[in-house]
């Protein structure tokens, strides 16, 4: 039986279509997540690669469902454009597309950045990478946050026993959601915790003991990103909210 999602992903490859997995496949990827049913993809939104993403989805018999239209000006507003797949082999599969991110680097930027993993004979994946990944799902949806935090514990766990390069130990403090492994870390770097404390307010309290109130920090910066991805959002929801009563009313 062919996996749905790698007959997808086999179409944009062979399309030539330049996207990045995100979501929560690429979580999978990363140790992160155990199932996901739906594909997220970045894709560069410049004229010759939208027309080989339409080839693509001609060939998965791919629609747009809901709102927005398959444009490159929705999708450089930062919207996500949802597709069905009604090929026999990846029937029922549903592929977002999205073009821009907040607080996640252009499209460019996360090529130079990606990770190809090989998942499959003749199938090889580019995925944002990790930090990137993270940066993408610091969103105001809470199954975002648990899943950062999986991300970065799976990361860490990966490096136990070996000796990290700095920019992952940077990494380590700039995005952990652990209290224990800032701990940790506090302990084995603490010139690089001292250094990231003007990137990371938080990081401050590492190293004091006290982790109620590390944990109590952790909380408000989550909450301050949540609030910071609702204000976002908010114009954007209110176009979609107007593209809705459009259609209804056409």
């Amino acid at each position: 039986m062919i996996n749905p999602i790698h007959k997808a992903l086999s179409v944009m490859q062979a399309s030539k279509v330049r996207t990045l997995l995100m979501g929560g496949q690429a979580c999978i990827l990363y140790g992160g997540a155990e199932f996901s049913r739906d594909v997220d993809l970045a894709v560069l939104a410049v004229p010759d690669n939208l027309e080989r993403l339409s080839h693509a989805m001609a060939a998965l018999q791919a629609s747009v469902i809901a709102v927005p239209p398959f444009t490159p000006a929705h999708l450089l507003r930062g919207h996500a454009v949802h597709f069905r797949c009604a090929h026999p082999d990846a029937a029922g599969l549903r592929i977002d597309i999205m073009s821009t991110m907040r607080g996640v680097d252009p499209f460019e930027e996360l090529w130079i950045r990606r990770t190809t993993l090989k998942v499959s004979p003749g199938l090889s994946l580019d995925l944002l990478s990790l930090p990137d990944l993270v940066k993408a799902k610091k969103t105001q949806r809470d199954k975002d946050w648990p899943m950062i935090r999986r991300l970065l514990e799976a990361d860490y766990a990966r490096a136990a026993g070996k000796q990290p390069e700095e920019t992952q130990v940077q990494f380590w403090l700039r995005e952990a959601r652990t209290a224990g492994i800032l701990e940790e870390l506090a302990k084995h770097y603490p010139a690089l915790v001292a250094q990231e404390q003007t990137r990371r307010p938080l990081l401050k309290q590492v190293g004091a003991g006290n982790i109620a109130d590390l944990e109590r920090a952790l909380l408000d910066e989550e909450l301050a990103e949540r609030q910071a991805d609702h204000l976002h959002w908010e114009p954007l929801r209110r176009e979609l909210e107007q593209l809705r009563h459009g259609t209804r009313n056409g």
